[in-house]
């Protein structure tokens, strides 16, 4: 992908979550919207610049499973993929 993130931004591909519990109880994709959703990062920018001018790398890499805040998070369509443009700020954990 011919991407890149500017500055603190990471480029998130959300991981489908189940639409169906155990017993079989379908999921409307409408529910748990304040829950923290997980992601596979796909792209990484340079890091957060400081006052004096210099560049902090981010923490997280590319192909890092994440937890994000949705609401934090912009979705943008690139090449017929939906994935989503967040700052760094806005991932919450990084999955092992």
């Amino acid at each position: 992908m011919n991407v890149k993130p500017l500055r603190n931004r990471v480029l998130i591909k959300p991981v489908s979550q189940k639409e169906k519990t155990d017993s079989g109880i379908l999921i409307p994709q409408t529910a748990d919207k304040k829950k923290p959703a997980p992601g596979k990062v796909v792209a990484v920018g340079s890091g957060r610049k400081t006052s004096s001018g210099n560049t902090i790398p981010l923490e997280v890499e590319e192909g890092d499973k994440v937890l994000y805040n949705k609401f934090g998070a912009k979705e943008i369509k690139i090449k017929g993929k939906d994935l989503l443009l967040a700052k760094e700020q806005d991932i919450l954990a990084i999955i092992n």
